[in-house]
């Protein structure tokens, strides 16, 4: 996690009052998550409020990522699998960060492999780096030619059914975490 990133954490999240208590870090109060609009792995258009009334849980990653990506959306499409019909309470964005080599058409296939329901967003380069700033996301490239790889933030959003930003779950929870903090969310 970048040091600006952790600055933002430390000032921004606080543990929850009284009840459970959500697994991820809480955005204490909650905000409008910032809105976007990106070309959709499913050829739509994606903004955030297209999912107005549904728990989105946003990740940033690209289909080149040997590691860390697909194990993130390994643990999403277990979480989602657990939910049963909740599921379809849930959209998961899947950002990409890496423009040169992700269109529609590969996140598309890249997510499928995973779970069909995921919607993978792309755009224009700046268009991306404006929605990666607004969001703290850092992404670098390392190497040249076809066969470079992209350091990035690794956490995942979760935002509730209103737009709001609600929690940020860094890399490394399981699939009963994002579970746990799904299911609140969809009650609320």
């Amino acid at each position: 996690m970048s040091l600006l990133l952790a600055g933002v954490v430390a000032n921004t999240f606080a543990s929850a009052g009284a009840g459970p208590a959500l697994k991820a870090g809480v955005f204490n109060p909650p905000r409008l998550a910032p809105e976007f609009s990106l070309r959709g792995s499913d050829g739509s258009e994606v903004t955030l409020a297209r999912y107005r009334g549904k728990v989105v849980v946003m990740a940033f990653g690209y289909t080149s990522c040997a590691a860390v990506c697909p194990m993130t959306l390994a643990t999403l499409t277990e979480a989602r699998s657990s939910l049963g019909e909740a599921a379809d309470a849930v959209q998961v964005i899947y950002v990409t960060v890496d423009p040169e080599r992700d269109d529609a058409d590969r996140m598309k296939d890249f997510l499928t492999s995973f779970d069909p329901s995921f919607v993978g967003a792309t755009g224009a380069p700046d268009v991306l780096a404006a929605v990666r700033q607004n969001y703290f996301v850092t992404a670098i490239k390392h190497g040249t030619g076809g066969d470079y790889v992209m350091d990035h933030t690794s956490s995942i959003y979760l935002i509730d059914r209103t737009g709001k930003l609600r929690a940020l779950m860094p890399y490394g929870h399981d699939a009963a975490d994002f579970v746990h903090d799904i299911k609140m969310l969809l009650v609320q």
